[in-house]
């Protein structure tokens, strides 16, 4: 692989409740560790939220490309992505992702292409293959 672009990112304090700062100080957060995890949550974000929000807009621009090459009008669309993360039977954790695609005004069976074109070309489902569960829906 020839690599264009590197993102670097660096984070500090408690791992789950503390800092990640990106080398160009654009992404600057502090993060908390769910209550859903036993952190008292609150107002900042957390690895899980940052994972999503990557992968949803990497995999909306994977769709775009996708229905442009295949000359497919898309309009008000919109992916959703839910990471889950939970125990692994051999122990350690484990991710599980869903991705939702709004595609209004396709057909079941062209949105289904689209998406799973997209999923074959997006560089977040290409690291995750084999390795997370992930699951495509048309909503």
């Amino acid at each position: 692989m020839s690599t264009l672009y590197t993102a670097s990112a660096t984070a500090t304090g408690d791992g789950r409740n503390g800092h990640v700062r990106s080398s160009d100080g654009v992404l600057d957060l502090d993060l908390a560790v769910p209550k859903e995890l036993g952190g008292a949550g609150g107002a900042h974000t957390n690895p899980e939220q940052l994972f999503a929000a990557g992968y949803a807009a990497c995999f909306h621009s994977a769709l775009k490309r996708v229905a442009s090459s295949q000359k497919i009008t898309l309009t008000d669309t919109a992916i959703t992505v839910d990471v889950g993360i939970g125990p692994l039977p051999t122990g350690g954790f484990g991710l599980s992702v869903t991705i939702e695609a709004e595609l209004p005004g396709l057909d079941e069976t062209t949105a289904k292409a689209v998406l799973d074109a997209a999923h074959q070309l997006c560089p977040y489902s290409n690291a995750t293959r084999g390795n997370v569960e992930v699951q495509l829906t048309v909503a």
